[in-house]
């Protein structure tokens, strides 16, 4: 399936899982956005890198946008706003980053997800469509992604997407400012064998 079979004319690029819909995020989304994470922190803060002075003020989020963006146009990088189909409120948001090409075609996924939609099997949805995308539109053979030890709710969910724990990484990222060790995750294309789509194609 080429990525272009993955675009809504009126929307952009859209990739609906289980109860969810996956989206690039948009100016219009900053009001939702911030309040989620404003509302979140405690629940946050924890689990990802030291928030900067400014992390949610507008200016902020339009960097974000630009640098969305800019990773998308040159197809290094996609991050989407999960959204519950229901009634589109925005949950949480997920991220294929580092994606390399070449001999290894592979990329790294990240989530996050709003305190009060925590539990609801919203990001897990997402994360299983994200990983059928990256396999299907993109041809990517592997996924890999990695959470703090202490945080079993992400590994449970991890496992249930069909990721395998394979290591261990000691001081592996630098987490609300000290460096944590994490565990591994990976996940093999079940399309082995499946002609890839056009390179090259970008949105």
């Amino acid at each position: 399936m080429a990525l272009l079979d993955w675009i809504a004319p009126e929307s952009g690029l859209r990739v609906e899982g289980e109860g969810v819909v996956l989206r690039p995020p948009r100016a219009a989304d900053y009001q939702d956005w911030r309040d989620l994470r404003a509302a979140s922190r405690a629940f946050l803060q924890p689990w990802e890198p030291t928030w900067p002075a400014d992390d949610l003020s507008r200016a902020a989020f339009r960097r974000r946008l630009a640098a969305y963006a800019r990773d998308r146009e040159l197809g290094a990088a996609y991050a989407f706003f999960v959204h519950r189909a229901a009634d589109e409120a925005l949950s949480g948001g997920i991220t294929l980053s580092n994606v390399r090409r070449g001999v290894a075609q592979m990329g790294t996924v990240g989530y996050w997800c709003g305190e009060r939609y925590a539990r609801q099997g919203l990001t897990l949805a997402a994360v299983r469509a994200l990983s059928d995308f990256a396999f299907r539109a993109l041809g990517l053979h592997r996924l890999e992604a990695a959470c703090i030890p202490e945080n079993q709710p992400s590994r449970d969910l991890l496992l249930k997407a069909g990721y395998a724990e394979e290591g261990y990484a000691k001081s592996y990222l630098k987490i609300n400012g000290v460096w944590r060790d994490h565990v591994l995750f990976g996940q093999v294309s079940p399309l082995r064998g499946v002609e890839r789509p056009d390179e090259g194609v970008s949105v």
